[in-house]
């Protein structure tokens, strides 16, 4: 079966006055659809670089170097032209950012922006997107959504501006979810329910998540393989079961030792 995500010998390199930086080193790896992968990996080792020239969303002064390859339900990203891309965003794959403050508009009501992306992708009657985006608000365990769809994002907490990024990113039930870091910035019980939450969506729809994380007790609880990038370079694939009983490469070896002990669930 032909993988839903095909990454092939990326490399993404940044300009800076002292030359350039190299971000992600020849990675390659692959998605299959409704599969939950982690990419972990330490800060600056590449992860987010990565999800980024995923999204064709890298900054203006990083380049992807020659020979990468990105297919995406068989079509290169990197080949498309913008206007193909920005269809494929959010209706067929989105992301979740690590920093939802950040990443919503401060001036724009919270329901506006879950609608606007049924709009983009081709709904017509307003009417019908903000039904759309009220009943997501709701399934993403916003409490009286039609009232939260007029809130700016400065008046929720950061758990609730984070399920409102769920509720864009899975409103059109993609193919791809890349979930870049989605719970660090919120308090350890906040995080339990956004990640349960989203393994709920995931299970309803299908959609397959990259899950861009450096908590090893998430990827243990949550995800089917593992792959371990430090410096830019993709060191160790494996199974779960794999990397936590037998670890083959000495960075991977580390990171679990530096983890708490936990107990898989059955």
């Amino acid at each position: 079966m032909t993988p839903l995500l095909d990454v092939s010998n990326l490399r993404v390199a940044y300009g800076d006055r002292s030359g350039k930086r190299v971000a992600v080193d020849s990675a390659s790896f692959t998605v299959e659809p409704g599969e939950i992968v982690a990419l972990v990996g330490e800060s600056g080792s590449g992860k987010t670089a990565t999800a980024l020239a995923i999204m064709g969303l890298l900054a203006n002064n990083a380049r992807v170097g020659p020979g990468s390859a990105i297919r995406f339900e068989d079509r290169d990203l990197l080949t498309l032209p913008e206007r193909e891309l920005r269809d494929l965003r959010g209706r067929r794959i989105s992301m979740v950012f690590q920093e939802p403050a950040a990443a919503l508009n401060p001036v724009m009501r919270v329901g506006e922006q879950v609608a606007e992306v049924a709009l983009v992708h081709g709904e017509r009657d307003k009417k019908k997107a903000r039904e759309q985006a009220i009943a997501m608000l709701g399934r993403v365990g916003l409490p009286d959504p039609a009232e939260q769809y007029r809130a700016y994002p400065h008046e929720l907490s950061g758990g609730m501006r984070q399920r409102v990024m769920l509720a864009i990113a899975l409103l059109l039930k993609p193919s791809l979810v890349i979930a870049d870091e989605p719970t660090s910035a919120l308090d350890v019980t906040v995080q339990a329910q956004v990640l349960k939450l989203l393994l709920e969506l995931q299970r309803e729809s299908g959609t397959a998540v990259l899950l861009i994380t450096h908590d090893l007790g998430v990827v243990a609880e949550t995800c089917s393989r593992a792959l371990v990038m430090k410096n830019g370079q993709l060191v160790e694939q494996a199974t779960v079961d794999a990397l936590f009983h037998a670890p083959q490469h000495e960075y991977t070896r580390e990171l679990l030792a530096a983890m708490p002990k936990l107990k898989r669930r059955a």
